[in-house]
């Protein structure tokens, strides 16, 4: 059976923005060969499956690199240092939807695509949810919707809903 480890000869940074920072790295797999690998390391995020009565608040909102509005759970990235995860959540999800939950459940996490990335994403289910007001960041710009549970999973099925992350938190909060 083959070692399965990589190491890192060399790193050069190529990127350093607000949210992710690239690098070019030299590698040697476990048998020797030398190749590079492009790394994205991303600060990871919180996404938020969060139900009143038999509806599911989901976010509806334009992505640039895809060039469409989508629907998604609510979900924000983790501010650099040591944020809580479980503080981030609450904030992400009072700020884009206006709702605070009393109920939090942990639903563990996902690497979004650790072929290249880092980013790790820390899946929550909020419930009894009152409304205090949605206060979106600048430059935010999404509406929230209320759909019922069923539709939500109709949606996954026919296509209509089809981020990644969107689709694990409800898959883990609804043990489907």
């Amino acid at each position: 059976m083959q070692k399965l480890y990589e190491k890192t000869l060399k790193s050069n940074l190529i990127y350093e923005g607000k949210i992710f920072k690239i690098t070019s790295d030299d590698v040697e797999l476990s048998d020797g060969y030398k190749t590079k690998r492009e790394v994205v390391y991303h600060t990871g995020g919180v996404v938020i499956a969060a139900q009143t009565d038999n509806k599911i608040i989901m976010v509806k909102q334009f992505r640039y690199p895809l060039k469409e509005a989508i629907y998604e759970l609510p979900a924000g990235k983790l501010d650099k240092g040591n944020e809580d995860i479980l503080s981030a959540a609450k904030r992400e999800l009072e700020e884009e939807t206006g709702f605070i939950a009393s109920m939090w459940e942990a639903l563990g996490y996902i690497w979004t695509t650790p072929g290249y990335s880092s980013e790790k994403l820390f899946l929550f289910k909020a419930s009894d949810l009152s409304f205090k007001g949605q206060h979106l960041d600048t430059g935010e710009i999404l509406d929230y919707i209320l759909i019922d549970k069923n539709e939500v999973f109709n949606m996954i099925k026919t296509g209509g809903i089809n981020d990644a992350k969107t689709i694990a938190a409800l898959m883990r909060a609804y043990k489907l």
